[in-house]
């Protein structure tokens, strides 16, 4: 088995060094930064395995790099926030990252966070069939979505929402249920995480996503996926 890679990148020199300390101990192969422009050309050259990303940066911030990777990577990545910027977390998913723990935190939550990612994000079963919704087809065999035959990149944390909720058709989902089946922990802040991830894949896979016919909210609940009949 092929050892795991983490690019941590922070401007804290010491905080990276402690988490890559925790990282390294577990097992995982550690590339650091401390600006954004290098670590955006690390994650182009090594193609780590996952980022753990804080967002304010000197150079080029986590929101820029966060937005330059998703235009051709589907890579996790974990921001690191401050606690009283939530504003700053919903953008950050918004725009494709996949989860965000806040500071101060625990390096060993950190490790756990990002493993949590991965084991989701890995594909042990390989699945032959496909699911159909209209226009949209998701392919659980190569891990793909296309709309009207036209690919739409997913986040793997949304590719996993999509995955859980086009399975179940008609079953209304908590975003309790949603987050601990999709990211496979819950945690404080899960229900905006839920909401932001749910705006994404509206703008994504729906015609129209002030009008959802896929995704449907079921107000003082959670999230369904409409019963629509394959074509």
């Amino acid at each position: 088995m092929s050892q795991r890679s983490v690019l941590i990148v922070d401007d804290d020199s010491k905080l990276v060094e402690l988490l890559q300390l925790y990282f390294q101990k577990d097992g995982f192969v550690v590339f650091t930064a401390n600006d954004g422009i290098t670590a955006l050309n690390i994650a182009r050259e090594k193609e780590p395995d996952i980022l753990v990303l804080d967002l304010m940066l000197p150079g080029m911030d986590g929101w820029d790099i966060c937005r330059t990777l998703r235009r051709d990577s589907e890579v996790p990545i974990l921001m690191l926030t401050a606690r009283d910027e939530e504003s700053d977390r919903l953008v950050g998913l918004e725009i494709g990252a996949d989860d965000y723990v806040t500071k101060p935190f625990s390096p060993k939550e950190v490790v756990a966070r990002v493993k949590a990612i991965l084991r989701r994000t890995k594909r042990t079963t390989v699945k032959t069939e496909s699911v159909r919704m209209g226009d949209v087809v998701i392919d659980l065999e190569q891990y793909q979505v296309t709309k009207g035959g036209q690919p739409v990149e997913l986040t793997p944390t949304e590719f996993k929402m999509l995955e859980l909720l086009a399975a179940n058709p008609g079953r209304v989902f908590s975003r309790l249920q949603i987050v601990e089946q999709a990211q496979g922990y819950s945690f404080d802040g899960y229900e905006r995480t839920i909401d932001a991830h749910i705006k994404n894949l509206r703008r994504k896979i729906e015609d129209n996503p002030r009008e959802p016919v896929y995704i449907q909210t079921v107000y003082g609940v959670g999230y369904r996926m409409a019963g629509i009949p394959n074509e």
